[in-house]
């Protein structure tokens, strides 16, 4: 089966990460915009994070047989430095119009601070003005900051901005959040993620009390304790909790295919090849 994956940071990923994601039969990506992990200083360094993420990453991915678009944005991590992220969303307007670039995202709250909640909505009127797909990131649960807030305050925040909910993902849910998500018309997304996210098990809870229509499930592996085969897991589960498999299929390839398909910049090449590495050894 064919697996699109809808929300991985390979910027953070390895070459055998790729070959191990080809082999599980995964051949397409979509990579939001990421954090470095350590504050940035100057717009430039996000400039060049998103033609990263434009430019070379689809050629390293289709070196193993995978076809990569982006989401382009100010991070919700990045977003509380509040100067520095109005001055990159002054010039974001070419990185939006890239031909691989196929939503506005991640945006959303980290900590739900003031700033956060600003550079939050002027991403959304960004892709609002631009009729652009939205990729809404949620808050972890911390000691500080509840997931259920996040969503509650997120969701708000889409009302008032009267936006084809059916070109918005939000995303990072769990059994705290669900509820919330589908009193909406948006898409429901579930990451698999130890620790602070989902495992395959508590995904088939969710769908199967949720269902599949307008979900997505994804694994956001980066930098941290992450798997980039975690959809093939997902699959696995499914067929052993008694999903058929054109139910898997819908899951896995059809759903984000409707998704990101209403960009008519989205249309992945799943016949790629995957070639010798040896061919581009430095």
């Amino acid at each position: 089966m064919i697996i699109i994956e809808p929300h991985i940071h390979m910027i953070s990923r390895t070459t055998d990460d790729y070959t191990a994601m080809y082999r599980a039969g995964i051949r397409c990506v979509v990579e939001p915009s990421f954090w470095l992990g350590a504050p940035r200083r100057y717009a430039g360094t996000f400039w060049d994070h998103f033609m990263l993420n434009l430019e070379f990453e689809p050629v390293r991915a289709e070196r193993y047989g995978i076809d990569h678009y982006s989401c382009i944005a100010v991070n919700p991590k990045e977003a509380d430095h509040r100067e520095l992220a109005l001055e990159v969303l002054e010039g974001i307007g070419p990185y939006l119009d890239h031909p691989r670039c196929v939503a506005v995202g991640e945006i959303g709250f980290n900590r739900i601070t003031r700033n956060e909640e600003e550079i939050f909505q002027r991403q959304l009127e960004l892709a609002k003005a631009r009729g652009m797909l939205i990729l809404i990131h949620t808050p972890h649960d911390t000691p500080q900051v509840r997931k259920r807030d996040g969503v509650e305050r997120t969701l708000a925040i889409l009302r008032e901005l009267n936006y084809d909910e059916s070109r918005i993902i939000v995303d990072h849910n769990t059994e705290d959040t669900m509820d919330l998500v589908r009193r909406t018309g948006v898409w429901a997304g579930m990451t698999v993620y130890p620790y602070s996210k989902l495992n395959p098990e508590r995904v088939i809870g969710l769908l199967k009390r949720w269902g599949i229509e307008r979900a997505l499930v994804n694994s956001s592996a980066d930098w941290g304790v992450s798997d980039p085969c975690s959809l093939a897991k997902v699959a696995e589960h499914m067929k052993g909790n008694g999903f058929h498999a054109d139910q898997i299929e819908q899951l896995l390839f059809h759903n984000p295919m409707t998704f990101y398909g209403q960009c008519e910049k989205f249309r992945p090449r799943l016949d790629l090849p995957w070639q010798d590495p040896s061919l581009y050894q430095r």
